[in-house]
């Protein structure tokens, strides 16, 4: 299942000196990304943090192609890689305004029981993913 954003509009504060998007906002546009393709599928992380279980993420890649700018508006392409099991691996392809590829990442979230802090399968009353 593929998922493509709203527009998000690169604000100053994300800049850096150069003017350039700075790497760390990256996995906060991810995350953006990944709340809003799971509010698609209405479902959310309170909803599921309710049930005990918590979706850090415990692996993130990231290749970045070309700078995103000040006043950018970036769309990112989210797609589920398999069914999730005890992790839930995505992909990502974020492009500006003019569909010039700037980053392709890959981010793995574990599923782990709050009250043990170790992994579990991810509950099949929430695989709307599939």
């Amino acid at each position: 299942m593929k998922y493509l954003t709203k527009k998000i509009l690169v604000r100053y504060c994300e800049t850096d000196q150069m003017g350039i998007v700075h790497h760390s906002n990256y996995l906060k546009y991810l995350e953006l990304a990944r709340i809003e393709w799971m509010e698609k599928l209405n479902i959310s992380y309170v909803e599921i943090e309710s049930h005990g279980i918590l979706m850090p993420v415990v692996k993130a890649d990231l290749d970045f192609k070309s700078p995103a700018f000040f006043n950018d508006y970036l769309e990112i392409k989210i797609k589920l890689v398999k069914p999730p099991s005890a992790t839930i691996i995505f992909n990502y392809e974020i492009k500006n305004q003019l569909k010039k590829n700037i980053c392709i990442a890959n981010t793995t979230l574990c599923c782990i029981e709050k009250s043990t802090m170790k992994p579990i399968r991810f509950p099949e009353s929430f695989n709307v993913f599939l």
